[in-house]
């Protein structure tokens, strides 16, 4: 999905910011980039690459098959799973991340959907690095007036060498906070009305994901460099 210009600002969310960055700084001590995800201001949320609006002329609807899509069928807003594995957790988030339906809900909509994957534990939640990757209201009326949409598809997830590492290291690291890196690959397919083939472009993130034991997984936040 892209992102768009966003200015969270404000104390409460560096300090959101800072403390999801320290809950995997714990166990990613390894990790480059990470110290820059815990000291940053909070004015330059994760970005992905934008999705364009297309100018292709309506005269047919691309098809897509709902396979690809983690939740049911095209067009469902994103439902996370019930699971305590922090992997197959965070396959679902990407794939939720990278897919979109303007024929079938708002951006709105979707902003809501994706804000309910978040951990409920707000010091841990970073809402806006899962808003930047939504597209602007502006851009979204664009698209959706070519009847864009994505779909995901995801090849592979690990946790990163640092993390694992790290962990080995020092076990009781994180059950502080108990979350999770998890880097995920995949492709996202996009496609609008009157366009036979769309485009393609390979993706790939790493997401912070809280696993209580308690409780199911939920989603922390979006890192800003992805970790191997």
């Amino acid at each position: 999905m892209s992102s768009h210009s966003t200015n969270p600002g404000g104390a409460p969310r560096v300090r959101r910011r800072a403390l999801l960055g320290t809950a995997v700084l714990a166990v990613l001590v390894a990790l480059a980039g990470l110290a820059a995800y815990v000291t940053r201001d909070g004015r330059t949320p994760s970005k992905a690459p934008a999705p364009q609006a297309s100018s292709a002329s309506p005269s047919s609807t691309a098809s897509a098959s709902a396979s690809s899509r983690p939740h049911g069928s095209l067009g469902d807003l994103p439902v996370p799973p019930s699971t305590h594995d922090p992997i197959a957790f965070g396959k679902a988030a990407a794939a939720a991340l990278w897919s979109y339906d303007t024929r079938a809900y708002s951006q709105r909509e979707l902003v809501a959907a994706l804000r309910g994957w978040l951990t409920s534990e707000k010091k841990y939640a970073d809402t806006a690095s899962v808003d930047a990757l939504v597209p602007s209201r502006a851009l979204w009326k664009q698209m959706a007036a070519n009847g864009q949409f994505a779909t995901a598809k995801v090849n592979e997830a690990h946790f990163p060498d640092s993390f694992t590492q790290a962990l080995q290291a020092d076990p009781g690291a994180i059950t502080t906070a108990y979350v999770y890196a998890v880097t995920v690959s995949g492709k996202q397919s996009i496609a609008w009305k009157g366009s036979s083939h769309g485009g393609a472009e390979n993706r790939v993130t790493t997401l912070a994901v809280q696993c209580r034991p308690s409780q199911s997984c939920a989603l922390a936040g979006v890192l800003p460099a992805v970790a191997p």
